[in-house]
């Protein structure tokens, strides 16, 4: 065991030169860029998302977004390719250094911005905003801008949305109310076009369609009455020549004179002439018959004497007339009741589709109006900054100390580096090597025990040559390789530039983002 240890520790120490050139190499890069890269200034500004100040039972703000989600498209907002630039040349981010770009100032200055996002609903929601930058003045500067343009597209966002909401519901009433205002005239003009066959009147035009058929009923009775009473009476009056054998045709003043005739008779059977009642009998017969006589007399018009048969015939003809006239009204009424009878059932399905509309527009238009209550409600909460907000806590402040590169961390990482390299590569050498290096091996390899083994013996000047080499190219790259460094800094490209445009050309960049 112990032999053997010696015996790697013989072959590492030929090959040392190899570990030297290696770790020298591997750790003057790593020293090198450890010191050469620039001062990083990061400076960050801590923000509180804020419930409602309001309960959300009592009055509810009209942004549903979630702070997340809101915080999001803040954030998208902000890291815009005009802003990212417009910041970079207020603020000169970009002033001393290389000329560059459009396109890599945006992806610099997109790598120097850090906004954390809040990940838990329960706890309290903060979000960190950082801004990395090569003193720690532009970096503090440029924190509290971000932190500025966060309150400020955070108030934007959030009233925006609640005016658009306000303006959408009340174009909404509007519109509604303009429509609800129309099918109201469209009813209305369809209730006075067809007033009289509309069906709230049916119960009172099918009672009066029944009445009006009963009254006409009674017409045609009547006039059947008098035609007959008519033909009878001419035909009476044409085969007797008088209209009165029982003296129900006459008059009331006849009847009136016959009775008092009777009466004169019977008194003066009892009485004698001067008796006072036989003298009022006789007096009032004498009027009556005066009265009678002027009835009686030949009409002025025609100049003939109208009979008694005349007076019924033309008190006949003339209740037929009415009568007849009173039928046609009735029939004239009836055809009216009976066409708004049969057009009321199409005008009850078109009113009760026009009422439909109109009381589907109306509940259309109620909801338009509460969701528009809320919509003010929502933009006055939003307006007053009730609702939840974005406020600072801590604003950023000029760091005293940069926060990176940690150089020391950085150098003895790549002397590690370099050493676990070197040891790596004398290992691989050896193992690649095939030839027999001691005793041992020719026996296990070749089956043959030697009788004794000679060493390789160098002379004087090998050794002095191979050390003068070997001291050049260590000497070379302990010196070398931080002046080229140094060099490309100062003259080409600042040390972070320079690794980062060597990793984005071999592709470990993307290697590295895609990781992430």
């Amino acid at each position: 065991m112990i032999a053997d240890i010696k015996f790697y520790l013989s072959l590492f120490l030929r090959r040392f030169h190899y570990f030297l050139l290696v770790a020298m190499a591997v750790s003057a890069v790593g020293i090198t860029m450890a010191y050469t890269l620039p001062s990083v200034y990061e400076a960050e500004a801590r923000l509180l998302v804020e419930s409602p100040q309001i309960p959300g039972d009592l009055a509810e703000s009209t942004v549903r977004a979630e702070s997340s989600e809101l915080l999001q498209i803040i954030r998208q907002r902000i890291l815009t390719r005009n802003n990212l630039i417009d910041m970079s040349r207020r603020y000169q981010v970009h002033e001393a250094g290389p000329d560059m770009n459009p396109d890599a100032i945006v992806q610099d200055m997109n790598k120097r911005i850090k906004v954390s996002l809040p990940n838990s609903r329960d706890a309290a929601s903060f979000v960190n905003v950082s801004f990395a930058a090569p003193d720690a003045r532009t970096s503090a500067a440029v924190t509290n801008d971000l932190v500025t343009q966060i309150l400020q597209e955070n108030v934007a966002l959030r009233t925006a949305v609640t005016s658009q909401t306000l303006d959408f519901f009340r174009q909404e009433v509007a519109r509604l109310d303009d429509e609800l205002a129309q099918q109201g005239a469209k009813m209305l003009e369809f209730k006075l076009r067809n007033k009289d066959a509309l069906p709230d009147s049916m119960d009172y035009r099918r009672t009066r369609q029944a009445s009006l058929q009963e009254r006409l009923l009674q017409i045609e009775r009547d006039l059947t009455g008098l035609r007959d009473r008519r033909e009878r009476l001419v035909e009476l009056y044409e085969r007797t020549g008088t209209i009165d054998l029982t003296g129900q045709t006459l008059t009331p003043e006849q009847r009136r004179l016959q009775t008092l005739q009777s009466e004169l008779a019977s008194a003066m059977v009892i009485y004698s002439d001067q008796n006072p009642r036989v003298k009022t009998l006789k007096a009032q017969i004498e009027a009556l018959e005066k009265a009678l006589a002027t009835q009686l007399q030949p009409n002025e018009n025609n100049g003939q004497e109208l009979s008694v048969y005349d007076l019924q015939l033309a008190d006949l003809d003339s209740q037929t007339e009415f009568l007849e006239q009173q039928k046609q009204t009735i029939e004239g009424e009836l055809e009216e009741l009976n066409k708004s009878i049969e057009a009321t059932p199409t005008n009850t399905v078109t009113l009760g589709t026009l009422e439909r509309d109109y009381e589907n527009i109306r509940i259309q238009y109620n909801r338009a109006t509460a969701d528009l209550a809320a919509a003010r409600t929502g933009d006055q909460i939003e307006a007053q900054s009730r609702g939840q907000r974005i406020t600072v806590i801590e604003q950023a402040v000029e760091p005293r100390e940069p926060t990176s590169p940690d150089r020391p961390k950085i150098a003895t990482a790549s002397v590690a580096a370099g050493i676990l390299l070197g040891v790596g590569l004398v290992a691989l050498i050896e193992m690649m090597n095939g030839a027999i290096r001691r005793p041992s091996e020719i026996s296990t390899r070749l089956g043959i025990t030697p009788f004794a083994t000679i060493p390789f013996i160098t002379t004087k000047r090998q050794r002095t040559r191979r050390r003068l080499i070997i001291g050049s190219l260590l000497a070379l790259v302990a010196i070398g390789i931080p002046l080229s460094l140094y060099l490309l800094h100062v003259y080409y490209l600042p040390m972070d530039l320079l690794v980062e445009r060597v990793l984005e050309k071999s592709g470990v960049a993307g290697l590295i983002e895609r990781l992430r």
